[in-house]
């Protein structure tokens, strides 16, 4: 395959930054996104040049590293796939990319395509832990939890807090992924004695970081990886209305 890549290149926070056009040519169609931009990155530095900078780990769909906009889409045209598990056969032969970061207030683009989600820290400090001993595993069945409460806490485990859900939101929102982060643990009986002060709190470290507020636009769930429901947010909406006007549940 025989590529065209507009790809964002910005040196530094403080750059302005610009769009700059790339040919990348003879990619596999089963490569992936990031090994075709590593194929262009090793042309890059054999011609003197910087390469491009982009975030990634473990290249499995499991760190949610690898966020960028890829034509206007978080995570390119596939749905509920990770940039790195994108493959080229998405694409078609001569095609032009436009290749851009996260765009919010709260992600400050480091260099490139690497963005600066620390925000996402900050939430999880505000609340994201519980006060259960730890040590051992507990026996299995020593604290019963109900199926639909265990089903739903892990499917709101499955955030990658990979920042999708942000840069699809005309809010710049992290309703989503702060979410899935109360509800994960909220729902068990573990995360019962923070569960009023944990859903507070991560709500004042989103507003504090500059996150917009979510409007129920719904592009977050479209556009997340692992398919992190909308009614998440609901539950969130819920039980911080009850902590904070102390009516309990």
């Amino acid at each position: 395959m025989d590529i065209t890549l507009r790809v964002w290149r910005q040196a530094g926070p403080s750059d302005r930054g610009r769009m700059v056009t790339y040919r990348v040519e003879g990619i596999s169609p089963d490569a992936s996104f990031l090994e075709m931009l590593d194929v262009l990155n090793e042309r890059l530095i054999l011609e003197g040049d910087e390469p491009i900078a982009f975030d990634h780990d473990c290249r499995e769909g499991i760190c949610g590293m690898c966020g960028m906009m890829i034509n206007g889409s978080a995570h390119g045209p596939s749905r509920l796939t990770t940039t790195c598990q994108l493959h080229m056969r998405e694409f078609k032969d001569g095609d032009t990319i436009d290749v851009e970061p996260w765009r919010s207030a709260a992600f400050p683009v480091v260099r490139d395509l690497v963005v600066d989600r620390s925000a996402f820290d900050r939430i999880i400090q505000a609340g994201g832990y519980i006060t259960a001993p730890t040590g051992a595993a507990p026996e299995a069945h020593a604290t019963p939890v109900p199926k639909a409460d265990a089903d739903a806490a892990f499917e709101a485990a499955t955030c990658i807090g990979c920042g999708a859900c942000v840069a699809a939101c005309p809010n710049g929102s992290a309703m989503l992924f702060t979410a899935a982060k109360v509800a994960h643990l909220g729902l068990l009986p573990q995360g019962q004695p923070e569960r009023d002060t944990r859903v507070v709190g991560m709500v004042a470290a989103h507003d504090d970081a500059g996150f917009g507020g979510c409007t129920n636009a719904g592009e977050c769930t479209t556009v997340c990886p692992k398919g992190v429901p909308l009614t998440l947010i609901g539950r969130l909406n819920s039980d911080y209305r009850k902590s904070v006007t102390g009516r309990g549940r």
